[in-house]
């Protein structure tokens, strides 16, 4: 049984979305065969008291609040700086204090990170072995090979001038990070992908790298038997995420402006529903179009996604592999996603319906609305599907190595 310190950028639990579900479903799996210290940061919306199934399962938590970054403060640090904005966003005395008392007073035998954001505490960590204890292995789980979003972000914003300055910005900033996650990767000794392409990824950087591919998960019986209906405007095309997520928005407004009035114009009464937290300005101006409704936070988005007539996944920039995906299809929804938005899952096409134009994704979204047949035979495809992503099926390699290796 190894002792694990686990970092991760927000309290996992509620597992509402995005990288708390997947912190949440590997914390549960380290945790049922390993001893688990959490040191975590509360997002603005989170207590600083650990909820009990976090300390049910944990050996000691601490939560520090998430230190706030202005936009002078990222200006600055881009001009003084090389290191990649990500890197710099919890840099958190309080944070690094915690930890190094930890590490002063207990002997770990893992320390393992939850996205390049956690690796700058990675510092408090001598390089050289130490002559009194033994230093804690290091695994690092990449949620996303940053280098690559960042860059195909700058890619798709050089097609739009209006967005040229931002175009600068991921120009700058995907060197750094493939600088700097290449420099993490080096120093682990276990690196985990989320699919194998990601996995790929950065072996273009580190060529001696051999990552672990541990999909993204999730426990498929918290979705199946899951029965609240939200009261939603029928038909009804969902979407959730962090609405301040770069990819998330840029989907949103391409949604909006490419593939929205198809569908509007062929099901006027169909509403879309974008879920999730902390919605970005830019997407104001959607909240004026018809049927187009954009929540904000809600307390569950399982209600949205089980009353979804069709689930929606407009992504056009992204990496890793998509959680919102493996909740739609563990409640059996039927599903039309871009090519890119199921990108890291095997054979996607068994689960979902794949469109990239816009007329395409308008006129799959048409068809599931208004067959009824159809909507029944996807919902089954992605009822089977997502048993394979279940964590009972994907942890074992995980635990087995950070055993084997301890």
């Amino acid at each position: 049984m190894a002792h694990i310190l686990l970092l991760t950028p927000q309290v996992p639990y509620p597992p509402r979305q995005g990288t708390a579900l997947r912190n949440w479903g590997i914390l549960r799996g380290l945790a049922a065969q390993h001893r688990v210290s959490l040191l975590t940061f509360a997002a603005p919306d989170q207590a600083l008291e650990p909820p009990v199934p976090l300390t049910d399962i944990v050996e000691r938590v601490a939560i520090i609040p998430q230190p706030t970054r202005t936009t002078r403060d990222r200006l600055r640090d881009l001009l003084t700086t090389r290191r990649p904005d990500l890197t710099l966003r919890l840099a958190s005395p309080a944070f690094r204090q915690q930890m190094q008392t930890w590490l002063d007073t207990c002997p770990f035998d893992w320390i393992q990170i939850e996205g390049l954001e956690m690796a700058p505490y990675l510092d408090l960590l001598p390089r050289l072995p130490s002559t009194v204890y033994r230093l804690p292995s290091i695994a690092f789980d990449d949620h996303n090979c940053e280098y690559l979003l960042q860059k195909r972000a700058g890619s798709a914003d050089l097609r739009r001038p209006r967005r040229w300055p931002a175009a600068l910005y991921s120009a700058i900033q995907w060197r750094r990070l493939r600088r700097y996650e290449a420099a993490v990767c080096r120093r682990a000794d276990l690196v985990i992908a989320v699919s194998e392409a990601d996995a790929q990824a950065l072996r273009r950087v580190v060529p001696t790298l051999d990552p672990l591919v541990i999909p993204n998960g999730i426990t498929v019986a918290e979705y199946a038997g899951f029965t609240d209906k939200a009261d939603l405007h029928q038909p009804a095309f969902v979407f959730t995420g962090t609405m301040d997520f770069r990819p998330n928005v840029d989907g949103a407004l391409w949604f909006a402006t490419e593939v929205w009035p198809h569908i509007h114009a062929a099901l006027p009464d169909a509403h879309v529903y974008f879920v999730g937290r902390q919605p970005h300005r830019r997407l104001d101006a959607l909240r004026e179009l018809p049927g187009f409704i954009i929540t904000g936070p809600v307390p569950d988005t399982r209600p949205y996604i089980n009353a979804a007539t069709v689930y929606i996944v407009p992504l056009l920039v992204g990496g890793g592999t998509r959680l919102k995906l493996l909740e739609a299809t563990s409640m059996g929804k039927a599903i039309v996603s871009t090519t890119l938005g199921a990108e890291g899952f095997l054979r996607p096409e068994e689960a979902m319906l794949l469109a990239d134009d816009p007329a395409a994704f308008a006129e799959a979204c048409i068809r599931l609305a208004r067959d009824a047949a159809a909507r029944v035979q996807w919902e089954a495809r992605a009822r089977a599907y997502a048993h394979a992503y279940d964590w009972d099926v994907l942890l074992p390699p995980l635990l087995a190595r950070l055993e084997r290796e301890n």
